[in-house]
């Protein structure tokens, strides 16, 4: 089966924008939001002009505004005449180690990643159950294997809470006609990452998305990409100390 209509959130860069670009190449119809319209208007005219049989429709959305989440995807779903596959992938890399007077921007990370993560699914499974098909894209984290300390530590859990949330809606409609797949990305090359400081083990955004896309296309229930080291390191973390831990912080 061909997903051909595509809603990617958090679509104005990042790993966003690049899937835009990746499915695009593959002749998918896409429907692009996020907060700034800008990059996302430029970034229409980028794939239209590279691949001019495509649809392309960008909308302004802050999917911390939940009532908007559901109006959007309703507006896309009117525009594009139903949609095939929803790729939450909004999110927020902010963070400090709690206690330290910084609670509003773990607070923040935690609420645009999990809650508002939540709110999209609501809205993608609302249309996907009326439509009876669709595949939810739950872009989750390599960070959401292991508990991470300090800085990370409400992002990874955040990012955890989606990771489950998608095994149990996986579960749930496991004799559905509607797939739900977790992708949990270890470090791509990001505007996100960047500001992590964190350059150990990256990969360049284009490889990364690739292997992300390709994850997508193939909709098992949870997919660590790239593959190498990821999948090892899928088993590996749950069982290093917390001395090795510490210093992931």
């Amino acid at each position: 089966m061909i997903r051909r209509r595509i809603l990617i959130t958090g679509a104005s860069a990042g790993l966003g924008a690049e899937m835009a670009r990746q499915f695009a190449a593959r002749g998918r119809d896409l429907a692009l939001c996020a907060r700034r319209i800008e990059n996302l208007r430029a970034l229409r005219e980028e794939l239209l002009t590279a691949h001019p049989g495509i649809r392309v429709s960008v909308r302004a959305l802050d999917v911390d505004d939940h009532a908007a989440v559901e109006r959007v995807f309703g507006e896309f779903r009117d525009e594009f005449d139903g949609l095939d596959r929803v790729v939450v992938n909004a999110g927020l890399g902010r963070g400090a180690p709690l206690g330290t007077g910084r609670a509003q921007a773990n607070i923040a990370t935690a609420t645009t990643n999990f809650v508002s993560a939540l709110a999209q699914a609501e809205s993608a499974l609302e249309i996907f159950r009326d439509q009876r098909a669709g595949h939810l894209v739950l872009i989750s984290s390599m960070s959401a294997v292991r508990g991470l300390p300090g800085k990370k530590a409400a992002y990874s859990a955040a990012k955890a809470g989606l990771s489950a949330l998608g095994e149990g809606l996986a579960t749930e409609l496991r004799a559905d006609p509607i797939a739900v797949t977790t992708v949990q990305p270890g470090f791509i090359a990001t505007e996100m990452s960047a500001r992590a400081e964190d350059a150990r083990l990256i990969v360049p955004l284009d490889r990364g998305v690739a292997a992300m896309v390709a994850a997508i296309e193939a909709e098992p229930v949870r997919a660590c990409v790239p593959q190498w080291p990821w999948r090892a390191l899928n088993l590996v973390l749950p069982r290093l100390p917390r001395a090795v831990m510490s210093r992931l912080g």
